[in-house]
């Protein structure tokens, strides 16, 4: 699910999620979910589908304590942001 969301291959994320995949697996190297990678690359509208399944919007990477938000934000994705935003991330959370 994480490679998918992180290439924003869409219809294999959708298919995954509609089979049972875990929407908050972590990487085991860094922590980060389907989500943060989702983020981190810019892929809106996989991120929109993602939230539209309940995907923790909050959660921190053991890399540097980064939320989706946060990547998102770092990688210059203002679409992404914003639809963060509207989904109620938290721009105070530290990381």
């Amino acid at each position: 699910l994480s490679a998918a969301a992180e290439r924003g291959d869409e219809a294999t994320v959708r298919r995954l999620l509609e089979n049972g995949s875990n929407i908050e697996l972590r990487d085991r190297f860094n922590g980060r979910t389907p989500l943060s990678y989702a983020a981190r690359n810019g892929q809106k509208a996989v991120v929109e589908l993602l939230l539209a399944h309940s995907a923790e919007i909050e959660t921190k990477d053991n890399w540097n304590d980064q939320t989706p938000l946060s990547l998102a934000a770092e990688n210059g994705h203002v679409g992404v942001v914003q639809e963060l935003l509207d989904h109620g991330a938290d721009i105070k959370t530290k990381d």
